[in-house]
């Protein structure tokens, strides 16, 4: 069941609630002041969250001086 963000325009207080695509579609109708808000993209391709992010300027160099004693080395130095 998706996950849906909504504000309520008196209060400006911010909801989340699980409701199917009717559900939600009744809600609206019968709250017409709240405000359905983006609530994002769940687990997407967030490379923090998959663990593909590069590393900084300091690992590389590390790995370079590493790469650089081992001459059989196959280190990926990006």
């Amino acid at each position: 069941m998706p996950t849906y963000k909504f504000l309520n325009t008196k209060t400006n207080e911010e909801i989340i609630d699980f409701m199917t695509i009717t559900e939600r579609d009744t809600f609206l109708k019968e709250n017409p002041h709240m405000q359905q808000l983006i609530h994002g993209f769940p687990g997407g391709a967030d490379p923090t969250r998959v663990g593909r992010v590069k590393p900084d300027d300091n690992f590389k160099d590390l790995l370079k001086e590493i790469k650089g004693k081992h001459y059989k080395s196959n280190i990926n130095t990006w």
